[in-house]
């Protein structure tokens, strides 16, 4: 099992907390307390991007310092 960590750099445009792995971002399209997070990558890696493509199925997840929900 890949285990990816991110760690948070804050929102973008659309209130999406922002994570980089690796010089990569993502966001968590889908933030809400009580959800399973639905991260994807950022569109040509910029802060403000749209939402790309969604990490691999069955990725494990670490939040550092931890998961920013709404």
């Amino acid at each position: 099992m890949e285990k990816l960590t991110l760690n948070h750099k804050g929102r973008d445009s659309w209130d999406r907390p922002v994570y980089e792995a690796g010089g990569r971002l993502y966001v968590d399209v889908d933030p809400r307390k009580g959800r399973e997070p639905k991260i994807c990558t950022k569109y040509n890696n910029e802060f403000d991007g749209e939402p790309d493509m969604p990490i691999a199925e069955g990725t494990e997840v670490e939040f550092v310092p931890g998961r920013d929900i709404w």
